[in-house]
């Protein structure tokens, strides 16, 4: 797309996170203002140089505002995707280091994704999420290998795809939410996709994949896991119950 090709990569994930802290405002409108103001081509030094005035402004045109006043968007949310446009305001809180992972680190294990808008907790749906949270998980051991950024998903032109693609290479998905449409994606790629719409902390899903893997493992998970580990947690199971 001649867009990913005229934003840096790092310009585009500001571009992106910052058209979602402006309410009724979609990535291609903040893009054509940006571009408005400061021509095609865009890097974060660019990006510097626009103001909240210029912000005001552009939207408030697009809008047929010309002064700005009536956009409907508010002055506080303008400075804040202004500063993330600056690089100068975080995301979220801070998120922890992930942790070194070699194959073979955990035996008998798969790598679960979980889509976070906040922190370290379940809480995205599958197509807007900021970012994916990605473990290595056995049956008793569990390690933060990754934390995926899915903001250039709003560059793709099928940013669904796009998003299973950045976590190809896991085996499970929880999402709060997916449509139809995006759950085929999923599956096509060889994710499992487990919805809970409840959400909750990164920890808990988590612990309550392991009692699945330990307890009772669903077929699915069984043919993920493989027939010696299907064996394995039959027999850590039985151990499990005897003590």
């Amino acid at each position: 797309m001649q867009q990913t090709e005229l934003i840096t990569r790092e310009a585009a994930l500001r571009v992106a996170l910052a058209a979602r802290s402006l309410p009724n405002t979609t990535l291609p409108q903040l893009i054509d203002v940006l571009q408005e103001k400061l021509g095609e081509k865009l890097d974060t030094e660019i990006l510097r140089t626009f103001t909240v005035t210029d912000l005001k402004t552009g939207l408030g045109s697009l809008d047929g505002e010309e002064d700005g006043e009536d956009i409907g968007i508010g002055l506080e949310a303008m400075k804040l995707a202004v500063r993330i446009l600056w690089g100068d305001a975080e995301a979220d809180e801070e998120l922890p280091d992930v942790l070194p992972y070699n194959d073979g680190d955990l035996p008998d294990s798969v790598r679960v994704a979980i889509a976070s808008d906040i922190g370290m907790t379940l809480s995205g749906h599958f197509g807007s999420c900021l970012r994916f949270l990605v473990y290595q998980v056995s049956a008793t051991d569990s390690r933060l290998i990754g934390i995926r950024s899915a903001l250039e998903a709003d560059f793709a032109e099928d940013k669904n795809a796009f998003r299973a693609q950045i976590i190809g290479d896991c085996h499970v998905v929880y999402i709060v939410s997916v449509g139809g449409p995006a759950a085929a994606k999923i599956i096509r790629a060889n994710i499992y996709p487990i919805k809970r719409p409840e959400g909750g902390t990164a920890e808990e899903v988590i612990a309550q994949f392991q009692q699945a893997m330990s307890n009772s493992p669903p077929p699915w998970m069984l043919k993920i896991l493989g027939v010696n580990a299907e064996q394995r947690l039959k027999n850590y199971a039985a151990t499990e119950v005897q003590e």
